[in-house]
């Protein structure tokens, strides 16, 4: 379900009636009070309200007859709130369920997290397409974007190589452009859904380090899913692969190394693809302490 598109016809069709409200029908109920009144002032008397029982009846009328019809109301009525919705959802920013355990131990399964939508450049809602250009992912950030296998699902990595990166994955050991990425042993991440305990790494890539889970110098065979776009920019070996990312395109993986299907096996991410930069926990409803930043 594109929900973007719903929400966006949704928009036309509260909009149309805002507009129909607005000139038509307001207008034709603001007549009919004004004729209704005019007999009920001649018939009773009453003027503008001399007698204090007839001002009530008078005003009753005239609500009754200016009032909206239901339809109206659920549609016209709906439109500036859809319109405030739409536009912090499009532009500012937008709301995201984590589904899997591919990015432990950053983010839990049942976080709920807000996606960033103009860090990276303002785009068209719906078309997704870039209008303003503010800024472009950088390593180690963790982005939303739509997957290139299939783009009505989003996924959710992070960035580990950027347009024109050479990147080398050894023994579950990362380089890039030639350097071991800094990872330094940060203990022991406990998974208290399965009782079970994973070694846990501080990893930096750019400027601020991260965890990541995984199982160095243990053989990981990778296996691309498919011959996917730009497929010549990587070569696969027995113990990792090596890739140089193309322009305009992205490299991303889980932080949970061992459990993620990301770039390694279905191919880079495009620009046109990105959503925003995920930044911040605001709810989890199964432990309230997750809420904040996150890197």
């Amino acid at each position: 379900m594109n929900f973007a598109l719903i929400l966006f016809l949704l928009l036309l069709v509260t909009f149309a009636a805002w507009l129909a409200d607005r000139f038509v029908f307001a207008p034709r109920r603001v007549a009919a009070a004004r004729a209704a009144l005019a007999q009920f002032d001649a018939r009773t008397g009453s003027g503008q309200g001399v007698d204090p029982a007839a001002a009530d009846e008078r005003e009753a009328l005239q609500a009754r007859i200016e009032r909206q019809p239901l339809w109206l109301e659920y549609t016209a009525g709906l439109f500036p709130v859809i319109a405030i919705v739409f536009g912090l959802r499009s532009f500012v920013a937008e709301p995201f369920k984590i589904p899997s355990e591919s990015m432990l131990p950053t983010l839990f399964v049942g976080d709920l997290i807000l996606v960033n939508k103009f860090t990276y450049g303002v785009r068209l809602p719906v078309l997704n397409t870039k209008v303003v250009s503010l800024g472009s992912p950088k390593a180690g950030d963790v982005m939303v974007f739509r997957y290139p296998r299939d783009t009505s699902v989003d996924y959710i990595k992070r960035v580990v190589g950027t347009p024109g990166d050479k990147l080398l994955l050894q023994d579950n050991r990362l380089f890039l452009n030639g350097k071991p990425v800094p990872l330094a042993s940060a203990g022991e991440f406990e998974d208290r859904r399965r009782l079970l305990l994973y070694p846990q790494y501080s990893e930096t890539l750019g400027e601020t380090p991260h965890k990541i889970l995984t199982e160095l110098n243990k053989a990981s065979r990778i296996e691309p899913m498919e011959r996917f776009p730009h497929f010549d920019k990587c070569q696969y070996r027995t113990n990792g692969l090596e890739c140089t990312v193309p322009p305009g395109h992205y490299f991303v993986m889980g932080d949970n190394r061992e459990n993620s299907l990301d770039s390694r096996f279905w191919g880079f991410v495009p620009e046109e693809n990105i959503v925003g930069k995920a930044f911040f926990i605001w709810m989890n409803f199964g432990d309230f302490g997750r809420i904040g930043r996150f890197q």
